[in-house]
């Protein structure tokens, strides 16, 4: 590889690396600030859980257009225009004085939420099969590290400056402008497919769009069944622990708010080095099997969940080895993470990839979006330990199950993709 292309990719990485962060730094900061803004408003976890909800909701109904619309023009430029809207509407957010306004610009920051199918196919196309799964994991680590980032924002610079959550908001809506100034000027969109192993040292490759054809042979597969399945029922552990995990530990086991922060800062830290550990594992165990990206991401929500019980159920007074088992819980919550997305891409033709992850994405936030509002509702009757608990047991023992079915079918639907990449290679000769 010349070092013009390894420099180019590695910018790419940067450049989406600090995309992603600084979208989840304002994404997740409303966790930590949840209570500011409830007392500001005066409102309950129920009426709070509606606001964290319509944001879902409005990203679920703008991911199939996203999809769409990455498969057939450019995704870079597309994801310029996302970060532009991500600082826009975090704005509005910041500036909205009563509840009924704020709930609907709230719900207007979900519109990028949908940018990331587009993302994570262009990485695809700058980077081999075999490599993608260490590269997701990587930019993955964005996630946790933007939540540390949101909490260290909203917990000790902003008491520090003496800001309030508006102001916190502004800044970050700031961000989002900035990268979509250096997307737009630093990233080059490529060729649908490139980096498929078919096209390897091929002259030229085909210029594919998006056709219903090629996105219904994706649908008609049985490993997209069940990958949909998994991605419906296990985003519903992480929008609650995103949205709760914070007032949990702050009224139901007594943390003041340093000693959330010290808490929280190496459980994400462990989390973040989870989405690598992932990647890294399923890439490893792919080379072998093409079973391997499943088998490592069954292990992590069986595990995740088993030590999640175990440190919820640990008495208050036991704080080290709530600790301890939290950080266990961090190792093996991530590990799917990397390794569904490339199994996406392992069994999709490249014209439809963003299309098809789009569509796994409107699924699992039919289910996400009512997640946070659904554990607030659980909360007031009872109290959060249980809504938090049956939650998210509930939806890994069903991720679970639904990783068992996609075993039975994922090497046949990866030979099919190879199958199809071959031909078209043989027929452009």
């Amino acid at each position: 590889m010349s070092q013009s292309k390894r420099s180019s990719k590695i910018l790419v990485v940067v450049i989406f690396f600090l995309f992603m962060f600084l979208h989840q730094v304002d994404k997740l900061l409303i966790g930590p600030l949840t209570p500011q803004i409830m007392k500001d408003f005066q409102i309950t976890k129920t009426q709070m859980g509606a606001v964290l909800t319509g944001a879902l909701l409005i990203g679920t109904v703008f991911y199939p257009l996203w999809g769409y619309f990455y498969d057939k023009y450019s995704r870079a430029k597309l994801l310029s225009l996302a970060s532009l809207i991500w600082g826009s509407t975090t704005w509005l957010s910041a500036i909205v004085r009563t509840y009924v306004p704020f709930v609907i610009t709230r719900a207007s920051t979900g519109i990028d939420d949908s940018a990331y199918p587009g993302l994570y196919s262009l990485i695809a196309d700058y980077f081999k099969p075999t490599q993608r799964g260490k590269v997701y994991g990587i930019l993955q680590l964005s996630q946790p590290l933007g939540y540390l980032g949101g909490m260290i924002l909203a917990l000790m610079i902003a008491p520090m400056l003496q800001w309030e959550w508006r102001t916190v908001f502004i800044a970050t809506g700031c961000m989002g402008v900035l990268l979509s100034i250096a997307i737009y000027f630093g990233v080059k969109d490529l060729p649908r497919g490139q980096a498929e192993p078919e096209y390897e040292g091929a002259a030229e490759v085909g210029q594919y769009r998006f056709s219903m054809e090629a996105f219904m042979d994706v649908i008609k597969k049985p490993t997209m069944w069940f990958i949909f399945l998994q991605g419906f029922a296990g985003v519903f552990p992480w929008n609650v622990i995103t949205y709760w995990f914070f007032t949990y530990l702050g009224e139901e086991r007594g943390y003041a708010e340093g000693d959330v922060l010290m808490l929280m800062a190496p459980v994400i830290i462990i989390l973040a080095g989870g989405y690598f550990l992932g990647g890294f594992l399923g890439d490893f165990a792919f080379k072998f099997t093409s079973k391997g990206r499943i088998l490592v991401s069954a292990m992590g929500v069986i595990l995740g969940a088993v030590f999640l019980y175990f440190a919820l159920n640990t008495p208050i007074a036991e704080r080290g080895t709530f600790f301890v088992l939290m950080c266990l819980t961090a190792i093996f919550m991530p590990l799917s993470s990397p390794n569904v997305v490339s199994t996406v891409f392992d069994i999709t033709l490249p014209e439809v990839r963003s299309t098809a992850q789009s569509v796994e994405y409107f699924i699992e936030n039919i289910g996400a979006a009512s997640a946070p509002l659904i554990a607030g509702i659980i909360a007031d009757a009872t109290n959060l330990y249980t809504a938090i608990l049956w939650i998210c047991i509930s939806a890994w023992a069903l991720c679970f199950v639904f990783y068992l079915f996609v075993l039975f079918f994922i090497d046949k639907d990866i030979r099919s993709l190879r199958t199809t990449m071959e031909s078209r290679v043989s027929a452009s000769r």
